[in-house]
């Protein structure tokens, strides 16, 4: 969601804050704005719309301050108006907050603060924030040295929800205090100066040597060092790590977009993932070696019943595949459920059930909080019902990481885009890793039956690479013919059902147009009615136990004059649609690491035809860490 960055030390902060920040557009914004401390003022300025707008504002202003705070803002409380953007301040304009969540309790503290005679100029839950730490200031003798930090403590807690702030005061000109209480937010440690960010690749430009706060913890940078408290003001000692990240994985390189670049980069993700967690030393005559590196604890699977899994998006997507394999493959009962809905209607408990979180950022809100509520509802309960939880994501060191026993890295890297690619097929090669450790544990498949599955996966690297270099062109050429198009349909069979889904998200969220997937079986219930001439059909058949099935419902299709699209390989059988879309013939049960690439192509390129913002879509955010 928004955006925070923070910095003090021996440079102008000014432009450290704005690369900072353009560092984490893809995080989704309407508004920015930074403040800093000079000559024992405040100077803020903020802008609505993109970053630009911000710089042109700053253009021909003095800045040399050496301590700030900068802020994109991705509106949930208020509209998207530059009297909403952060910092906010107090009624003075001596303190300066910039804040990524939400304080649930801010009408109580809002009215609080008006009772006695605190002014509020923005909508936004905010703005309670600087109030109240300038409230509690004035209680203290001006000038104590813990004066500030002890404001901040008290303020932070008597805020409910889940929220990462950075905060400065005129009055304290060389300390930048941050806390976090269910948001990410970091510091880098450099030499003499230091920095504050919500995520990492804000960081990456200035040092490699980073502390995560955890929740319910507080930081203040001050150009002698960083000391870390918990709320209730106890010094902690944690240990910095190292970035394994460098600068040139946040550029674009030879790429128009970083969503281009990083469907590029899904080849190699996947050989790494092979090359990680595929073991080496397995053979189907070995019966004592996994054939994976996974290294689950047995506490998660011993006689394992069932999994129910929690994610949103297009990780729900990648969790539907890894319902379809983990059934198929390892004969485990699976449930997908949407983690906003779980939440409020939890399913009845079950006993031996593993719990996965399926989440890139390993920050999202609802994902997070239907794992702490399963946590929360097995305790004191038979060692049966006793809870197991496992989380996939692409960051290893998120709160997701903090919060179950163990995770599967999918090792995908930095993805800027907004609308999920590499990640997606990283978190489905999971689920093939983790069907197929199951499948070994439990003696499901035979050993022939998985080294025909790992051999298979040990080809889509290169599978993937051919349809890059034969499709990216012509589906290029392609997507000019639906620049108009204001409805498309996406339908697929069994394991490629979600795919169908996944296509039909990414079309919506990089080119607007209004988009929907269906199991193909169903279209004759219903949703044939929508077809005429006007609304395209994207059809994957891949040959398999439900090739010809889709072949029937795709024909059903045309006979209502849609222009037909079929993700198939090329044969005989490709006369029946308009225009094909190939990938290479493969096992089907491997096909959607395949089909969905073309899918991703498309969706890009009619939104880069129409010249929309392919990176940052309108209104959505990379990490969705607010409920």
């Amino acid at each position: 969601m928004c955006g925070i960055v923070g910095y003090i030390g021996t440079q102008s902060a000014t432009e450290i804050l704005l690369s900072g920040l353009e560092k984490l557009e893809y995080r989704g914004y309407d508004s920015a704005g930074l403040a800093t401390v000079w000559e024992g003022q405040i100077k803020s300025v903020r802008a609505k719309g993109k970053l630009h707008n911000l710089r042109e504002k700053l253009a021909g202003i003095e800045a040399p301050a050496n301590i700030g705070i900068g802020h994109t803002r991705w509106a949930t409380h208020g509209k998207p108006e530059e009297y909403n953007a952060h910092p906010h301040t107090d009624d003075t304009g001596r303190v300066a907050v910039v804040q990524n969540g939400i304080v649930e309790n801010y009408r109580e503290l809002r009215k609080e603060l008006e009772e006695r005679g605190h002014k509020f100029i923005s909508d936004t839950d905010t703005e309670v924030i600087p109030h109240s730490i300038a409230e509690f200031l004035s209680n203290f003798t001006e000038g104590k040295r813990e004066a500030f930090l002890e404001a901040v403590r008290q303020t932070v807690n008597k805020l409910d929800g889940a929220f990462a702030i950075a905060v400065v005061c005129a009055d304290y000109p060389n300390e930048l205090i941050v806390a976090r209480q269910q948001a990410p937010i970091s510091i880098g440690l450099g030499q003499g100066e230091f920095f504050c960010a919500s995520d990492t690749p804000a960081l990456v430009s200035h040092t490699q040597v980073v502390v995560s706060l955890e929740n319910g913890e507080m930081a203040r940078l001050t150009p002698l060092g960083v000391e870390i408290y918990n709320f209730a003001g106890d010094r902690l000692n944690k240990v910095p790590r190292i970035l394994n990240w460098s600068p040139t994985l946040v550029d674009k390189n030879i790429f128009k977009h970083f969503m281009l670049k990083e469907i590029y980069e899904q080849p190699n993700v996947i050989r790494g993932c092979l090359e990680t967690y595929i073991n080496s030393d397995w053979d189907i005559n070995n019966d004592g070696v996994s054939p994976t590196n996974l290294e689950l604890s047995p506490a998660l699977y011993q006689d394992l019943e069932q999994v129910e899994i929690f994610a949103c998006g297009t990780s729900w997507h990648a969790s539907l595949i890894g319902k379809y394999l983990l059934e198929q493959l390892a004969g485990i009962s699976t449930t997908v459920n949407y983690a906003s809905e779980a939440r409020y209607a939890p399913s009845p408990l079950k006993k031996n059930t593993l719990t996965i979180g399926v989440t890139q950022s390993g920050e999202t809100a609802d994902t997070l909080a239907a794992l702490a509520m399963e946590q929360q509802r097995r305790l004191d309960k038979p060692a049966e019902f006793s809870s197991r939880l496992l989380g996939i994501t692409n960051r290893s060191e998120s709160s997701l990481a903090s919060l179950v026993t163990q995770i599967i890295d999918i090792r995908g890297g930095i993805e800027i885009g907004v609308a999920a690619t590499k990640t997606f097929v990283a978190q489905v090669m999971a689920f093939y890793l983790l069907a197929l450790e199951l499948s070994w544990q439990k003696q499901y498949l035979s050993g022939k039956q998985i080294a025909e599955i790992v051999n298979g996966l040990r080809q889509i690297p290169a599978q993937m690479e051919q349809i890059l270099e034969t499709q990216d062109s012509q589906i290029e050429d392609f997507a000019h013919q639906f620049n108009d198009t204001q409805d498309f349909i996406f339908v697929g069979r069994g394991i490629n059902y979600p795919i169908a889904l996944e296509g039909a998200l990414k079309l919506k969220e990089i080119s607007y147009i209004h988009a929907e997937g269906y199991p193909a079986g169903e279209m004759k219930h219903g949703p044939i009615a929508l077809l005429d001439d006007k609304v395209p059909v994207v059809a994957i058949a891949m040959p398999g136990l439900v090739y010809e099935k889709v072949l029937s419902n795709a024909q059903e299709a045309k006979a209502r004059d849609a222009q037909l699209i079929g993700v198939t390989p090329e044969s005989t059988e490709a006369d029946v649609f308009d225009n094909v879309l190939a990938v290479p013939a493969v096992d089907e049960l491997l096909s959607p690491m395949l089909t969905v690439i073309p899918l991703q192509l498309l969706a890009y390129h009619i939104a880069a035809h129409r010249g929309l913002d392919v990176d940052q879509p309108r209104n959505l955010a990379k990490s969705v860490t607010v409920e």
